[in-house]
């Protein structure tokens, strides 16, 4: 009898204490995400990077009660990752000037140049939100050729 395989899941989601070391937690959730997908190789470092910045804010930023937790999601389509963070605060985040002697402030600056789109939207019930990213794999520089 043929062995059947099943495809790689499409979404994932986990949940996270607000926590320093979530950040880490949510980028092996990533990798263990796009590791069985063939085009999640390329989407990876980026990926990592912006997940990071991402559940950092959420931990060192949001204003609610001690125990609340942070939800991380994923998706891929085709070569599009999509990342959501969503925490119980509902204030919006903004990316702030920095000056280049500041040790942080930096998350969202990478979030908007590194990735393809971002936003912050309501989560559905009106408690909190979710910021969300799309990293595309990056194409070949013009007559540059892939192997």
């Amino acid at each position: 009898m043929p062995e059947t395989v099943s495809p790689a899941p499409t979404e994932q989601a986990c949940w996270l204490p607000r926590h320093q070391r979530s950040p880490r937690t949510a980028r092996q959730q990533l990798r263990d995400f796009l590791r069985p997908h063939p085009s999640g190789e390329p989407l990876l470092d980026t990926g990592e990077l912006l997940v990071s910045e991402l559940v950092t804010n959420a931990v060192q930023h949001t204003r609610t009660p001690r125990g609340r937790l942070i939800q991380v999601r994923f998706s891929l389509s085709d070569d599009l990752l999509r990342i959501e963070v969503h925490d119980a605060d509902s204030e919006k985040p903004v990316p702030r000037p920095t000056a280049a002697t500041d040790e942080c402030g930096r998350g969202l600056l990478l979030v908007r140049e590194l990735a393809t789109q971002w936003g912050c939207c309501p989560r559905v019930g009106g408690i909190g939100k979710f910021v969300w990213c799309h990293i595309a794999a990056q194409p070949a520089p013009a007559g540059e050729t892939v192997a």
